[in-house]
């Protein structure tokens, strides 16, 4: 009896390293788990947060236009409009300037109840991106985004050629007309837009004289920008506010009321 208890205890003694190595076996296997667990959470962490910071950079190029441009304080004012018909109407003059060495110089006018009836804007682009300026002036004329623009003709201003552009669908809204001027030398865009007059050959003159108006007052070491506007003085006409005279005289540049020529 004895030698029996004696055999299972050996037997008993003798079972059990194999049970201890099974025991580190699943150990180790579990550690080994949790640590490969652990280092493919760190890659989706690393891989997550590389992404995350390209997010901003894909951002920035989609629309690159819209930012860096803040307002300046305290700058020279550079250029000057002779009064327009100023009746019940109220100017403002601002300069944003953009990191890339761009400046924008933006006039205003509102009415006597604070609404916006035109505004002229004189860039001189820097080593940032243009943007579209039909698309700021579409912004312009239609603060909701809703309508795309249109060519309306073209007119004749001191500074050449001007580009117009209006609504391509009328809402019942006031009708208002945009222009744009780019020159290459130097690199100038000049735009704007106006409500002012009844009438598309109207607001066609009211442009025309806006653009006429617009004098230099400091080209800022830049001769070229002084020579466009000396240039430019030797062509300016009389304004005229109303009718078809400060049209172009050429037919074809009119996209309605076309001037003909000869007798029928």
């Amino acid at each position: 009896m004895r030698l029996f208890q004696a055999d299972s205890a050996a037997s008993h003694h003798t079972r059990n390293p194999s049970d201890l190595t099974s025991f580190v076996d699943e150990v180790y296997a579990t550690l080994s788990g949790l640590f490969a667990y652990a280092i493919a959470l760190a890659l989706f962490v690393a891989l997550g947060t590389y992404l995350w910071r390209q997010l901003p950079d894909a951002t920035a190029v989609a629309a690159p236009a819209a930012a860096g441009w803040s307002l300046a304080g305290r700058q020279t004012q550079a250029f000057a409009t002779s009064k327009l018909d100023q009746r019940d109407k109220t100017e403002a003059y601002e300069v944003f300037r953009h990191p890339e060495g761009g400046r924008k110089d933006v006039f205003h006018w509102t009415d006597a109840d604070g609404a916006p009836i035109a505004g002229l804007e004189i860039y001189r682009p820097g080593g940032e991106s243009m943007g579209s300026a039909v698309a700021e002036i579409a912004g312009q004329l239609d603060p909701g985004g809703l309508r795309e623009l249109e060519a309306a003709g073209i007119v004749d201003s001191k500074f050449g050629s001007v580009t117009l552009l209006r609504p391509a669908r009328q809402d019942g809204s006031r009708a208002c007309l945009g222009f744009l001027k780019q020159a290459d030398a130097p690199d100038l865009r000049i735009s704007g837009w106006t409500c002012q007059g009844a009438s598309l050959p109207a607001q066609r003159a009211a442009i025309v004289c806006m653009l006429n108006r617009l004098t230099l007052l400091a080209a800022g070491n830049d001769p070229r920008l002084a020579a466009l506007f000396a240039h430019a003085e030797l062509k300016r006409t009389d304004c005229v506010t109303s009718g078809l005279p400060a049209l172009s005289a050429d037919w074809v540049t009119g996209s309605e009321n076309p001037l003909l020529r000869g007798a029928l």
